[in-house]
């Protein structure tokens, strides 16, 4: 396992939607990927030190109907702009993820069109899966179509493009919808990239299936704990911290195979703040730097941004908005988010054994859960209160908190202690 990953903390970046891109192709090229650079003096000083990007490469659209994986859309800018924000992440430490789109491709992709015009049975036919003579498309999305992933070339080529950007600086791979996409393929294509780049972190997009089975037949670090992220929400909104529970404990399961992926918040879901109140919110980031996992902060929730998902076109563009020039022209009232975010994070740089800590649940009430992690010198205990009256906090010198919190949880407040 990768030394670097156990300390290792993501601010996620739709790149598309940051820089305020046009939602299609455009025949140009706009050099905006210096937008992002931009910010890493505030992502290092939130406490991270990973760039997670979304999806950077030509496609139509949103990024996930790609048409070259070796090429820079041109709303973002050039493959010298890519590699100048690249450079600039690794002068100031901060780790570089992309995102690879590898189980389909957009229409538009030259090897798609080829198979059009030359039929299933063709070289090119062959990269994807067909059915009574047309293309499989993914879940319902008619503008892409599934790879073939049982193609001797198609392994080439996403071995060839991970490789590529892997050798350009690049630290590691999210692999969209992996949950689609046979681990066979990955037992195939990824040691082969680890050949040169053993210090790679690969992790995959899971929204269900067995989690643990899948990363030992694919050979991925990681996958997305979308479990977890459920119950999270789920147990704040509910006001039933037993499924947390219940969800925690499968998630400590998987630790002695891997370590997932955490988050609260990412580019396909609706915003935190726009699902629980924003004491709520905070509560949740709690919890997700308390756990182990590798977590990510989706740009904006440590600004308590809001956007609803919807199922339609353009359903997304809530949750992917575009980012101001500058830190100093993000609202007054997200702030007091940012230094909780802060605090949390300077938690798991003080305790970084949190990686990878089970962490046990000591006190359950529907409203009510205190959580207790050791590295066996180290105690730690973090309480939190979703009821409408207040509890007594557990003994202990306060590591982070709630704003107002002392002896006492007021409702709707969090604290991590150090135990006496």
């Amino acid at each position: 396992m990768q030394d670097w990953v156990d300390h290792v903390i993501w601010w996620q970046v739709y790149p598309l939607g940051f820089v305020g891109a046009e939602a299609e192709a455009v025949d140009r090229t706009e050099h905006r990927l210096d937008r992002i650079e931009g910010w890493f003096d505030y992502l290092l000083e939130l406490g991270c030190n990973g760039l997670a990007l979304g999806p950077v490469f030509a496609s139509e659209t949103h990024g996930y109907d790609t048409v070259d994986h070796l090429r820079v859309d041109s709303r973002l800018g050039t493959d010298s702009d890519m590699d100048a924000l690249i450079g600039a992440a690794r002068a100031k430490g901060i780790r570089v993820l992309l995102d690879g789109v590898f189980n389909h491709v957009g229409r538009s992709h030259p090897q798609f069109v080829r198979a059009e015009q030359d039929g299933p049975d063709s070289d090119a036919g062959r990269w994807f899966r067909w059915k009574d003579g047309r293309p499989r498309t993914f879940e319902g999305h008619d503008l892409l179509v599934e790879l073939n992933h049982d193609e001797p070339a198609v392994q080439e080529h996403v071995t060839e493009v991970m490789t590529h950007w892997l050798d350009r600086g690049v630290d590691g791979w999210r692999l969209d919808a992996a949950y689609a996409v046979s681990p066979a393929f990955w037992a195939a294509v990824l040691p082969r990239v680890r050949e040169a780049h053993p210090d790679a972190w690969i992790v995959g997009e899971m929204i269900h299936g067995d989690y643990a089975s899948y990363v030992q037949e694919s050979g991925l670090d990681a996958i997305t704990q979308y479990e977890l992220w459920k119950a999270t929400w789920s147990a704040l909104k509910d006001a039933n911290f037993f499924e947390f529970a219940h969800a925690l404990g499968r998630h400590d399961e998987l630790l002695p195979t891997f370590v997932p992926a955490t988050f609260v918040g990412n580019h396909d879901v609706t915003r935190i703040a726009s699902t629980l109140d924003d004491d709520d919110a905070d509560i949740a980031a709690a919890l997700l730097f308390f756990v182990a996992g590798t977590p990510t902060v989706y740009y904006g929730d440590e600004q308590g941004f809001r956007g609803i998902k919807e199922e339609r076109v353009g359903g997304d563009d809530d949750i992917r908005p575009e980012f101001p020039a500058t830190p100093d022209d993000l609202a007054p009232y997200g702030w007091p988010h940012y230094r909780r975010h802060q605090a949390l994070i300077a938690m798991r740089r003080r305790f970084p054994w949190l990686h990878r800590a089970h962490a046990e649940v000591s006190g359950l009430e529907n409203t009510a859960i205190t959580l207790t992690a050791t590295d066996g010198t180290t105690t730690l205990v973090l309480s939190a209160n979703i009821g409408d009256a207040p509890v007594p906090r557990p003994a202990g010198d306060i590591v982070a908190a709630a704003d107002g919190v002392e002896n006492d949880l007021r409702p709707h407040s969090w604290a991590v202690t150090v135990r006496p």
